[in-house]
């Protein structure tokens, strides 16, 4: 008998900060959360967590249009980056920043996407943050 996929995570990553900020001109694009991957059921399941905060003033309905672009935005980039691994989840959100003008699904999703790759990296035991990848170290 083969094993199936592995599942994803493997192991809990907590405080992952799922950001994407794009200010080119108008439109720009601001999202941002802190969040948990906990390895759950199959599948990538959402949760707020008990005493979540939230920065800024959305609309009804509006923050949980956001979370769940959030989460498209893990189950995509989990797609792309690990085929043939289960995901197996849960996204628990601890913080949201919503911008009353320049806040959309567009950019969670994108948040998302960012998350993942936040997660990657640490578990692969990059501790920098992804802006410092890359980054040549001063002698």
């Amino acid at each position: 008998m083969t094993p199936g996929p592995a599942a994803f995570p493997p192991r809990p990553v907590r405080g992952v900060r799922a950001r994407y900020v794009f200010q080119g001109g108008c439109p720009s694009a601001v999202a941002d959360a802190t969040v948990d991957f906990e390895p759950w059921e199959e599948g990538v399941h959402l949760e707020v967590a008990a005493g979540a905060t939230v920065r800024g003033d959305p609309e009804p309905g509006e923050l949980a249009r956001y979370h769940a672009a959030l989460a498209e935005g893990v189950r995509a980039e989990l797609a792309e980056q690990l085929p043939g691994t289960e995901p197996a989840l849960a996204l628990v959100v601890h913080h949201t920043v919503v911008h009353d003008v320049d806040t959309s699904e567009y950019a969670y999703r994108r948040a998302g996407q960012a998350a993942v790759h936040e997660v990657l990296a640490l578990l692969k035991g990059d501790s920098r943050r992804p802006a410092e990848r890359g980054r040549r170290q001063r002698s």
